[in-house]
């Protein structure tokens, strides 16, 4: 079976549309060149208790749960509680990352350190651009908000999670409606079950166009 993987961004402002959740986006494009299928996409509030109940619920149902935003150090930045309280487990300070973090943050060394509080058992992950930690914890890896330092821990990672052949797209453009290809898009979904099949119709200057994806596993990929 293909691995599957969730994906949640936290924050009160992706909630509310006042900043794009391209977060989401993003992974989901990185994923799938590793083998592995985003089966939701979800954005909640800085609210210890929505993230807690949906780590608790969603975790368990795909392979890896990846978690963005929520870890500086202002009150609205509640991730590392919301991960501990979905777990049942305390925060502990690791005491290598509390070090690295007052070392590089000298004009406020505890304010700093208050970011290496991570829920018992976590794996801290480095951050290449800046200063919170992620972490990992059983299937649930825990990634910054900010997009920059989002991308760039994930790429420092991103080997951990390929599993297979990559998921391959393939799309084209046609000037038609769907109406007109609704039926060979049926037979190709029954000719090659293993096939997704997408049809998105737009109307601009050009008319009516509709644009056809087809996303499979390429055989013969993976370690």
């Amino acid at each position: 079976m293909t691995p599957t993987a969730a994906i949640l961004t936290i924050g009160n402002e992706l909630v509310s549309g006042d900043v794009p959740n391209s977060n989401a986006a993003w992974l989901a494009r990185r994923l799938a060149p590793l083998g592995v299928s985003v089966r939701l996409t979800a954005a909640l509030p800085d609210e210890i208790d929505a993230v807690a109940e949906f780590v608790r619920a969603e975790a368990p149902r795909v392979d890896f749960l990846l978690v963005t935003g929520g870890l500086g150090g202002t009150p609205d930045d509640l991730t590392r509680e919301a991960i501990a309280a979905a777990f049942g487990v305390p925060q502990e300070e690791v005491p290598e990352v509390a070090a690295d973090l007052r070392a590089r943050f000298r004009r406020d060394p505890e304010y700093a350190a208050r970011w290496a509080m991570l829920p018992r058992g976590s794996r801290p992950l480095a951050n290449p651009l800046g200063g919170a930690p992620g972490f990992a914890l059983e299937n649930v890896y825990v990634l910054p908000g900010l997009p920059s330092e989002m991308e760039a821990m994930f790429a420092s990672i991103e080997e951990e999670f390929r599993r297979g052949g990559p998921i391959e797209s393939w799309r084209r453009v046609y000037r038609t409606y769907e109406s007109v290809i609704a039926a060979t898009l049926v037979e190709t979904g029954e000719r090659w079950p293993g096939v997704l099949v997408g049809s998105y119709p737009s109307f601009g200057a050009g008319g009516f166009t509709v644009e056809v994806v087809e996303s499979a596993i390429e055989e013969g990929g993976g370690r």
